[in-house]
């Protein structure tokens, strides 16, 4: 008995010695090359999605369109609603349309077909509090918008009909808000979405992970240790490699070199958060994004302080570009990121 126990207790350890092996992280690549798809002197833009050699985008006054990635014909548009120019801050996709979602009353959401020939306004919201900041979609009939709080819970709206129609949820079945507790449309990442799995984050004077396993039907709720407590401070952009690995990113947007408390990292699908890269990388963060098949290790951001790149999962960070007027980031592969901002939108291509 006593030689079963000590062979038991030398593979435990064994175990445990090999599950706290350092992984041995290495980049993908060492070079990166920048070109710019669209100049616009006004344009502000917050959305990004790819679709094909396409980049699709939401943005302010109005606007919207694509730019090409196979050196094609771009395309924009203008939305309004009666003398009103929104200002469009998330946009999601489905195998035939495009949808655009404004932020602020009235609430505007539009279908467009992919040709850009068609557009329906599919949903409209009033009220003092209405604020949209981001939407996604599950499969090409199933979607879900979130946006700040109204009576006590997060705004959130879905349809079941591939975007014709939409439905506001009752706070009777929404976990509640904290004081304070808002979110950020920095750049259409506040939702993100792994199979049937929907995590939202908060930011403001408290900055949490709001958890479905069910497509919104049942939620739960995690805290974090990224920096809160002011209007300005929490997460304002997330992304999950796969239904475990995720990184947050945000900080205090009105301190941009603040380093610290604005990075975090889970391995248990958000159920836990960690703070990683104390004091190094980017300051305030406005997009965070996993590159594809990167085993969740390489992450990329944009902020006020420039792009920047990490290989370990937030523990070091590199610079690989200055520009500090981008908002929002998407990976058209794992070697190509369209960024947009203010002004344009430029790709870079990562080498070796």
């Amino acid at each position: 008995m006593k030689k079963l126990c000590l062979l038991a207790m030398s593979a435990l350890l064994l175990f445990s010695c090999k599950k706290e092996e350092k992984k041995d992280f290495k980049p993908s690549f060492t070079k990166v090359e920048t070109d710019t798809l669209l100049t616009d002197s006004v344009i502000s833009i917050r959305g990004l999605v790819i679709d094909g050699d396409k980049a699709w985008y939401s943005a302010n006054k109005g606007k919207y369109g694509w730019v090409s990635l196979s050196g094609g014909g771009n395309f924009s548009g203008i939305a309004t609603h009666d003398t009103i120019f929104p200002e469009f801050r998330a946009i999601a996709q489905t195998k035939e349309s495009i949808f655009i979602l404004s932020v602020a009353t009235p609430a505007l959401l539009y279908k467009i077909s992919k040709d850009g020939k068609q557009v329906k306004q599919v949903y409209t919201e009033t009220g003092e509090k209405v604020f949209y900041d981001c939407m996604k979609f599950y499969n090409d009939k199933e979607g879900i918008a979130m946006g700040d709080p109204q009576n006590g819970c997060l705004s959130i709206i879905t349809t079941k009909d591939g975007g014709n129609t939409w439905q506001k949820r009752d706070c009777a079945g929404l976990p509640d808000v904290a004081e304070g507790e808002a979110a950020f449309a920095a750049s259409n990442t506040n939702i993100i979405i792994k199979g049937d799995k929907t995590w939202i984050v908060s930011g403001g004077k408290k900055s949490r992970v709001f958890f479905s396993a069910d497509k919104g039907g049942v939620w739960q709720v995690f805290d974090t240790p990224i920096l809160q407590g002011g209007e300005m401070t929490g997460i304002f952009s997330a992304d999950f490699y796969d239904e475990e690995v995720g990184f947050a990113g945000g900080g205090n947007y009105e301190q941009r070199d603040l380093n610290k408390g604005n990075k975090i990292l889970t391995i248990d699908g958000g159920k836990t958060w960690t703070l990683a890269g104390e004091g190094t990388g980017p300051g305030y963060i406005s997009c965070v994004q996993f590159v594809p098949g990167s085993n969740g290790n390489e992450l990329v951001t944009v902020g006020l302080n420039g792009v920047f790149y990490t290989y370990n999962r937030g523990s070091s960070w590199k610079k690989i570009a200055d520009a500090t007027n981008l908002n929002t980031l998407q990976f058209a592969d794992a070697h190509t990121i369209i960024a947009a901002g203010q002004k344009n939108i430029v790709r870079f291509k990562l080498s070796n």
